[in-house]
C-alpha cells in the first residue's frame, strides 16, 4: 500500500512537468469556468468501437508517432525520425455523425459504430513547418485556432458511462447559463494508468461561443 502510493505520488509530480495547453480564466461561474485557449497543433486519429478499445487504440497510434514513427523536418534530416516530448491531456471527443468533416473520417465497425477522435496537443515549440511528419497516414497534424471552452475538473477513471454523464453534466449547465455550444464535448485525462483514481485529474470542455 505505502509503496503504491509512493509510486503515485511520484507520478503526480512528474505529471507537473510535462507541458499542457495554455489558457486564460475569463470568468468562473457556478459549477464550471470559462476559459480562452491560445491557438495550438494536435495529432490526431480517428477510431471506433468500445469506448476503452479506441481510447488504447488511439494511444498507441499517437504514442507511436511521437516516439519515433515519424519524418524530421529542417536541416537535412529528412530520412530521420525525431522523438517528440510527451503532453498532457489525451483529448477524446464522439464524432458528430451530422457533421461532414476532412479532417477526422467517420470509421465504422459492425459491433459499435460509434466514432471518435483521440488526440495529444504537441508542445508549443514546434510549428505546423517544423513539427515531424507522421509515417502512419491514420495520425492527422490539425491547427487549431484560438477558442472559448467551457470546463469542468473531476477526479476518478474513466469509462463510457462516467464520460457520457460529465459531458452531460457540463451541457446542463450551460442550457441553465443560456450559453450557445459548439460542436461535441471533450474529455480531457491528464493522468498514466498507475495514478489511483482519487488522485486522476480530468476535465470536460466544450466550445462556447462569446458574447
Amino acid at each position: 500500500m505505502l509503496l503504491g502510493t509512493a509510486l503515485a505520488l511520484v507520478g503526480t509530480a512528474a505529471m507537473a512537468a510535462i507541458e499542457t495547453p495554455e489558457y486564460t480564466i475569463v470568468e468562473k461561474r457556478d459549477g464550471y469556468e470559462i476559459r480562452e485557449y491560445a491557438p495550438h497543433i494536435v495529432a490526431q486519429v480517428a477510431v471506433s468501437g468500445e469506448f476503452d478499445e479506441t481510447m488504447n487504440s488511439g494511444f498507441r497510434k499517437l504514442a507511436d508517432y511521437i516516439f519515433g514513427n515519424n519524418v524530421a523536418k529542417g536541416d537535412g534530416r529528412a530520412s530521420e525520425s525525431e522523438k517528440i516530448e510527451m503532453t498532457a491531456p489525451v483529448i477524446e471527443q464522439e464524432i458528430d455523425p451530422r457533421v461532414e468533416t476532412t479532417t477526422a473520417p467517420s470509421p465504422k465497425n459492425e459491433q459499435d459504430d460509434t466514432a471518435r477522435t483521440v488526440a495529444f496537443v504537441m508542445p508549443k515549440k514546434y510549428s505546423i513547418e517544423t513539427l515531424p511528419e507522421p509515417k502512419n497516414k491514420e495520425v492527422s497534424i490539425i491547427e487549431v485556432p484560438g477558442k472559448r471552452y467551457a470546463a469542468i475538473q473531476f477526479s476518478g477513471r474513466m469509462d463510457a458511462e462516467k464520460a457520457a454523464k460529465r459531458k452531460e453534466e457540463l451541457i446542463e449547465l450551460l442550457k441553465r447559463d443560456r450559453l450557445e455550444v459548439v460542436g461535441q464535448p471533450l474529455l480531457a485525462q491528464y493522468n498514466p494508468p498507475w495514478i489511483p483514481g482519487p488522485m486522476r485529474k480530468n476535465e470536460v470542455l466544450v466550445e462556447v461561443k462569446a458574447p
